[in-house]
């Protein structure tokens, strides 16, 4: 029994066959910061960076000397000069060129210079403005004192000169008792005998002497060689304008031309 026993257990301690394979290793790699990243830690970090950017972009837009103005010029000029648009506009030298306000420098050029009709104000990064003018033509010319008040296309006088420009009609308004000028307004009565005027093609236009406005259904235009044309209203200007073109043409010795209703036109004097 005991010699049993005892061979029992050395069959335990020393079992028979090899060894049994050694089972495979599995490394485990802990990841550094794997605490801190997180979706939460990278959106923050995410925004400082934003804010930081931001930041120094409004440090360098308002704050540095790079983007500050330096420059200011103006084009388009042809009455006037470009000191004259410069001195009107009053840019500011030396703001940061992100703050200049170039609505309000358009507005002083148009409110000082009313020969101006427009104008565009553009920064050109880093340091300049530039102003593209545009000025007013004149289309007609109005008597003022021994001077002449230049009238444009629109109807608007906007500029006093010692003579009359050379191939603007005159405009004579005769409508102090006309009840049109209490209902439409100067403004507007200039602007229906502009219309007129640019309503006629070059050749005929550059006949015309004198523009008469009695009322806004009433106007007269004046050519050379002492030839009258009733025009009336301002409408059907381009229709009119035809019409008085053929009549030139067809009865040249003619001296009083009437295209008031363009359909039934008429021509008389020789």
């Amino acid at each position: 029994m005991a010699g049993s026993r005892t061979a029992q257990r050395g069959d335990k301690k020393r079992p028979t066959g090899p060894p049994p394979a050694s089972a495979p290793r599995t490394w485990r790699f802990a990841r550094l910061g794997t605490p801190f990243d997180t979706p939460g830690r990278r959106l923050a970090l995410a925004l400082v960076l934003v804010l930081a950017l931001g930041g120094f972009a409004t440090w360098a837009l308002y704050g540095s000397d790079w983007l500050r103005l330096r420059h200011v010029k103006a084009t388009g000029t042809t009455v006037l000069t470009p000191d004259e648009v410069l001195a009107a506009a009053r840019a500011p030298i030396n703001a940061p060129l992100a703050s200049v306000d170039t609505d309000e420098l358009a507005r002083r050029i148009r409110d000082r210079l009313p020969r101006v009709k427009s104008v565009a104000v553009v920064r050109s990064w880093p340091h300049t403005i530039g102003l593209k003018v545009t000025e007013r033509t004149p289309q007609l010319a109005l008597r003022s004192g021994g001077n002449y008040r230049e009238v444009d296309r629109d109807g608007v006088s906007f500029a006093t000169v010692r003579t009359l420009p050379r191939g603007v009609p005159l405009l004579e308004m005769a409508v102090s008792d006309s009840p049109s000028l209490s209902r439409f307004g100067t403004d507007r009565l200039r602007h229906a005998a502009a219309d007129a005027v640019a309503a006629l093609p070059g050749a005929v236009r550059k006949d015309v002497r004198t523009v008469r406005v009695a009322s806004y259904d009433s106007l007269t235009l004046e050519l050379t060689r002492s030839r009258t044309v009733v025009w009336g209203s301002r409408e059907q200007g381009a229709e009119k304008a035809r019409v008085l073109t053929a009549l030139l043409k067809a009865a040249g010795e003619a001296r009083h031309f009437d295209v008031s209703v363009p359909s039934a036109p008429a021509v008389s004097g020789s």
